[in-house]
């Protein structure tokens, strides 16, 4: 079946290895698509997603005639994406991460097209390919700790614009304090769906708004402290509307509404900011041109660019097949994982440890349980002989897998108020096991004058790691080596008590992880088992 599109002759036969292409990718990347379509896209920061390949294909469409135009000159150089891409798709399948898929699935895409098409032909299509990005969220660890910032910097703003009202509060951590109520900035309120679906935004307008690149610059740039400048003025109106109507001003419709009109108001700002822009010199601009290119007939292109028959004995074609193929088997077809059991469930966990007494241990609510994805954990308050408590949390996972991964928290500690004021590592006893010094995290958090400190580690098969670039490494290399990713978390909470330095209940901390952490070591496998352990 054959069309003309303006002097072009297109054969659907063409497509037969793009539908390979696309078949082998669907299969390599199966798990990590359904993730992003059902889970990720669902969460109300990446709601703007769905539209994100229909943009695509328009865009596509709209450079059309430019693509056409440009001879294909197929080259070897594709493969060097490629190969990043099945790099970064290994690394994602054995760390249990996401992001990496994500990226993976863009390079190879990217390189298949560099492959086929060569670079001048890749360079009409260059926005439509960068434009992809926009429907992959970041990291989680990245999107939570920016949401905490901009929790943060919300509720300084909503407050500096609430006292410029006259009206008396009084701001902790992310709770505004105000004569009637207390309002607390939590992430929803935090800007961060607004700040990302505005910079999508600001990134089509750019493209269209074909002028000199340093308004371009501005114009993007700008949406940033426009974001956050309207999410302030959401909670400032939200907390003048509370006096009035009470908690309807701050759930419900309203709440949703007021989203909304962040939206009503940048659009407009952004054009008058383009409009503005426009008028600045230099005035000399390109227009967005579609002009009637002189388009080559088919036959004219290279054979082995536009002749299916040709494409599919291609050495590239099959060597490209070859590498997606293996990937595919091998991923599909071999397990790199073997579920290790921890050495006793952690029911079993003691509830006296040397001179420490606990009452019982914790039941976490099943909704935080299904989000946190763990298979074992233990919540528990231990008490000294001095009465003072060290609240101890462990979670252990039989196998770190994509969408099943521990949770730092670091990413989850602030908030009800809480802030940190310090943070860092700092070195520990009690792992004498290890043959080595050992540093843990380290964290202050404070709420008025009221003061916590918490240690935290990641246990992982006979190592204890710091943070989550950690963490993916060793996944991926243990995967390979010992066929495991099973590892847990543990972090210890203590308070300040009155008439307490800090260096005291950092003290009151080292002491009860230098005789917690010998019985950790019967409840969280280490680098090896012994054959009664082993599943």
């Amino acid at each position: 079946m054959t069309f003309n599109i303006k002097n072009y002759r297109f054969d659907i036969k063409q497509l037969f290895p793009v539908f390979i292409y696309l078949a082998l990718l669907a299969a390599m990347y199966f798990s990590a698509l359904k993730w992003l379509v059902i889970k990720d896209w669902s969460r109300e920061v990446y709601s703007y997603c769905y539209l994100v390949p229909l943009i695509i294909l328009y865009l596509l469409w709209f450079n059309k005639e430019r693509f056409a135009a440009v001879k294909a000159k197929p080259t070897w150089i594709g493969f060097v994406p490629i190969v990043l891409g099945i790099l970064l798709f290994w690394l994602g399948e054995l760390s249990g991460e996401f992001f990496s898929m994500y990226m993976s699935l863009w390079l190879i895409i990217v390189g298949l097209c560099w492959l086929h098409f060569g670079w001048d032909k890749l360079k009409t299509i260059w926005f439509p390919l960068f434009f992809m990005l926009t429907m992959f969220p970041l990291p989680h660890f990245v999107i939570t700790r920016l949401t905490l910032k901009l929790q943060l910097m919300a509720s300084n703003l909503g407050t500096n614009m609430i006292q410029a009202l006259g009206m008396p509060v009084y701001l902790e951590g992310n709770v505004i304090t105000l004569a009637y109520t207390q309002l607390q900035v939590v992430e929803a309120c935090s800007g961060l769906n607004s700040l990302i679906s505005l910079v999508v935004l600001s990134l089509l307008m750019v493209y269209f708004f074909r002028d000199h690149i340093w308004k371009r610059v501005v114009l993007f740039f700008s949406c940033i402290p426009l974001a956050i400048a309207l999410n302030g003025s959401r909670i400032t109106l939200t907390a003048v509307l509370y006096k009035y109507f009470g908690q309807a001003a701050a759930d419900g419709f309203f709440h949703g509404f007021s989203g909304l009109m962040i939206f009503l108001v940048a659009i407009p700002v952004l054009l008058l900011e383009m409009w503005i822009l426009a008028k600045l010199p230099p005035r000399v601009k390109p227009a967005i041109e579609k002009p009637e290119l002189a388009l080559p007939d088919a036959d004219q292109i290279e054979e082995g660019a536009v002749q299916p028959q040709k494409v599919l004995l291609a050495p590239r074609f099959v060597l490209a097949v070859l590498i997606m193929g293996l990937t595919m088997v091998l991923s599909t077809g071999i397990e790199f994982r073997e579920k290790t059991p921890s050495l006793k469930p952690f029911s079993e966990f003691p509830l006296a440890v040397a001179d420490w007494k606990s009452p019982g241990t914790q039941k976490m609510e099943q909704i935080f349980v299904d989000e946190l994805d763990l298979s074992d954990y233990v919540v528990a308050n231990f008490i000294d002989p001095q009465r003072k408590a060290v609240n101890l949390y462990v979670a252990y996972y039989t196998t770190q897998s994509k969408g099943k991964s521990i949770h730092s928290p670091a990413t989850c500690l602030p908030g009800g108020g809480w802030e940190f004021n310090q943070s860092g590592t700092v070195p520990l006893t009690g792992f004498e096991n290890l043959g080595k010094p050992v540093k843990v995290n380290r964290a202050v958090m404070q709420m008025g004058d009221a003061q916590q400190v918490a240690y935290y580690w990641f246990p992982q098969r006979g190592r204890i790691l710091t943070n989550a670039y950690q963490l993916k490494i060793f996944n991926f290399w243990d995967a390979l080596t010992l066929q495991r990713t099973d590892g847990a978390l543990v972090r210890v909470i203590t308070d300040v008590y009155a008439g307490e330095a800090v260096s005291d209940a950092e003290k009151r901390l080292q002491a009860f992880v230098h005789d917690i952490v010998p019985v950790l070591d019967g409840f969280i496998p280490g680098r090896a088992l012994n054959s009664s352990e082993k599943p």
